[in-house]
């Protein structure tokens, strides 16, 4: 395989020679009912992937395919797969998608060992045993402080160790009530801003929750600091912390195999941090509030995913394709942001976690040997969902200045299946006909003699769509995004598996914290804080 800088390609002058005539695409004449029906590609779980009003066409779409096969995005997709060490920065494998192949071999039906030992064994058995924590914390087997079961569940965790797994949970709520599931609630605590954890802790009856404490390092200072408030609740309640919070760690932190928790599960460095809702860092609160089988069904909806992105035809991936549109508007019509929409209010937090997956992964300045870009990479991601958005920043998206990339997400079906008709149709219904409306109308504008009222259109989306969103759909769309977001990666030649550009800010704290400014400039802000 080579790795190369995009403008380093062949395709990246034809796609430049082309790109103008592309920035005022005429959707008027274009999005027609044959092209819509045309322009989709199947996913996994009953998923579809429509791009009938990307700025595309046939030409496009050719020397899209050129670029992925110039790169070698399956090719890389596959070494990755297999435990080559695609994450240069750290020197480390990229093994995430392990989690979710069954029985612990790769997508490609290889097994990954290192130094004799079975990586995915080891995933297979940290699964294993998490999964019967939750059983028996379910079934009232492992219980809290003087006995007493536990009716519900606190993670305390911030940044990958929060985002993912808040967003999975609550975009699974309604539908695990719906399918008569029992479920033990599940809240989240992520600022150091005490304020967030004394709501989540006053809200709860100690005696009964278990807290999961989620830091890889176990050296994670907001979430030892929300460790260290919680236990003082526990404390003053009369209650034993240990018998009360459990540990998502790496078997080398400070946290494991501690006598201070219920119990330890691991991960390695391996699962990123945005990159680890499938494992115990997402699985193990999903196990406890809804049962380990429809964590299962999740990791099932994810693998089928991750085999379809194996596909070479970038019309037959949907990944692939949403990843090359992404850097089509990005690098050559110029776009620098670009907005994720779901229209299900289950996904409200979706867009918060795919801002930290995209941006995190892929808002780097330098290749994968460090050398300095001259071309843009990751978009700036934001989202809400509809029909919220609507009302809030979807001003700007119609008639601002610039064009923003659109995500949209809809299904047929609500997940609670409960609804009210008014005015002729029922409130889904309503839901759906605003999404499709607004795909238009971005697309298409209005002309008006008011200029005030005047829509220019050419405003770019795309749409992921299916029937009702389930646990196996929810894991198809988490790696739908996943895998979109490594193929950009690939394509830029970055490495989207580190995170440096979060160490400075931890650095200069700690500075403040130790009163060693080494800058008046820190002195002097923290002074105005109250620090000093």
């Amino acid at each position: 395989m080579k790795f190369i800088d995009l403008d380093k390609t062949e395709v990246y002058r034809d796609l430049q020679k082309i790109a103008s005539s592309f920035r005022n695409f005429d959707f008027g004449s274009q999005l027609v009912a044959t092209r819509v029906e045309k322009y989709r590609t199947p996913m996994a779980s009953g998923l579809a992937f429509s791009w009938a009003a990307r700025a595309v066409d046939q030409g496009v779409l050719k020397l899209l395919q050129a670029l992925s096969e110039e790169q070698e995005l399956i090719s890389k997709y596959r070494a990755l797969l297999d435990g080559g060490v695609m994450n240069t920065g750290e020197n480390r494998r990229v093994l995430h998608h392990l989690l979710r192949s069954g029985g612990g071999l790769s997508a490609l039906g290889n097994a990954v060992t290192e130094n004799g030992r079975d990586i995915g064994a080891f995933y297979r058995g940290e699964k294993e045993r998490f999964s019967a924590f939750a059983s028996g914390v379910r079934s009232g087997k492992i219980t809290g402080t003087g006995g007493k079961p536990f009716t519900a569940c606190v993670q305390i965790g911030i940044g990958g160790s929060d985002l993912g797994p808040r967003a999975l949970y609550l975009a699974l709520e309604h539908w695990a009530a719906k399918e008569g599931k029992r479920i033990i609630p599940a809240k989240f605590i992520s600022n150091v801003d005490p304020d967030d954890a004394s709501a989540v802790t006053s809200s709860l009856p100690l005696a009964e929750t278990l807290f999961i404490l989620v830091s890889k390092s176990g050296t994670t200072q907001e979430t030892l600091a929300n460790e260290l408030f919680v236990k003082d609740k526990l404390l003053k309640a009369g209650l034993d912390p240990a018998r009360h919070i459990t540990a998502v760690t790496s078997e080398g932190s400070p946290l494991a195999r501690n006598p201070a928790y219920l119990d330890s599960f691991y991960i390695d460095d391996y699962i990123g941090g945005r990159y680890s809702s499938s494992s115990a860092v997402g699985g193990l609160v999903l196990s406890l509030a809804f049962g380990p089988e429809v964590f299962d069904e999740f990791l099932s909806g994810a693998a089928e995913a991750d085999i379809s992105a194996l596909e070479g035809d970038i019309l037959k991936n949907a990944a692939m394709l949403d990843a090359l549109i992404g850097v089509w508007e990005r690098n050559f019509l110029g776009y620098p942001c670009t907005a994720v929409l779901p229209y299900s209010q289950a996904l409200s937090r979706f867009p918060a976690h795919l801002q930290q997956l995209d941006m995190e992964s892929n808002g780097k300045r330098v290749n994968r040997n460090g050398q300095v870009l001259s071309y843009s990479t990751g978009p700036v991601v934001f989202g809400e969902p509809g029909t919220n958005g609507q009302h809030s920043f979807y001003q700007m998206l119609h008639q601002g200045t610039g064009i923003v990339p659109l995500q949209f997400i809809g299904f047929t079906e609500s997940q609670r299946l409960d609804d009210v008709e008014v005015d002729g149709s029922v409130s889904q219904t309503k839901l759906a006909a605003n999404l499709a409306a607004q795909i238009v109308a971005f697309a298409k504008g209005q002309k008006d003699e008011n200029r005030n009222k005047e829509f220019p259109g050419g405003r770019p989306s795309g749409l992921i769509y299916g029937r009702r969103l389930t646990p196996a759909v929810l894991g198809a769309l988490l790696s739908h995004f996943e895998n979109k977001v490594m193929f950009q990666g690939f394509v830029w030649n970055i490495n989207s598996f580190d995170q440096e550009g979060v160490q400075l800010g931890k650095v200069l704290t700690k500075r403040v914290l130790a009163r060693q400014m080494g800058d008046p400039a820190l002195g002097s802000y923290s002074k105005l804080l109250g620090i000093l």
